[in-house]
């Protein structure tokens, strides 16, 4: 199965992460469908786009946009998957909502995005980028950055537009040290 211009994905898991096993039970975190907190982000391709080339390949896993597999209300109530949904566990997506794929048991993100993890306000140690190397430090511009939570590590997604200084070491300091950030 491929797609003229989208990517065919299902999720990972579950449409919803809204659950955390406690012991031997199961806790339900979250009972509504439009809180974007909830939602799965992961996904795994089953076709690709024939009209441009990309870096995946079926069966990697992808980080995708929270809308992709969301539920929601219309105006009357009536509950609507997204525009994505084909069918149960199949969704057509575009490229600009997918920002990172899985390839040898290692995240990396497709060109124009970078994840961080947080190490001030407004300042990101760089996890995975086409640009920048893992390890550096950035500052970036405020109310561009999106919490994802990758391999159980808070990141932000930020678009690498929006990263707009990469701190250089001094040579003072001591390696993991980000205190002179």
């Amino acid at each position: 199965m491929k797609g003229t211009f989208y990517f065919l994905i299902k999720p990972k898991n579950e449409r919803y992460n809204n659950t955390k096993k406690v012991g031997d039970k199961e806790l339900i975190l979250n009972t509504e469908i439009f809180n974007h907190d909830y939602i799965s982000r992961q996904g795994v391709v089953v076709g690709l786009p024939t009209e441009f080339d990309t870096p995946v390949k079926e069966e990697d896993e992808v980080i995708v946009h929270h809308n992709v597999f969301r539920r929601w209300h219309d105006a009357r109530g009536k509950e609507r998957n997204s525009t994505s949904y084909i069918e149960e566990d199949l969704y057509k997506i575009a490229i600009d909502q997918v920002f990172a794929y899985k390839k040898d048991k290692q995240w990396k993100a497709l060109p124009g995005y970078t994840f961080v993890k947080p190490a001030g306000e407004f300042i990101g140690e760089v996890v995975y980028s086409d640009v920048y190397d893992k390890g550096d430090i950035v500052g970036y511009r405020p109310a561009g950055e999106y919490e994802f939570n990758i391999d159980e590590e808070k990141l932000y997604r930020l678009k690498t537009d929006f990263i707009t200084i990469k701190y250089e070491h001094q040579g003072e300091e001591k390696q993991h040290n980000r205190s002179w950030v």
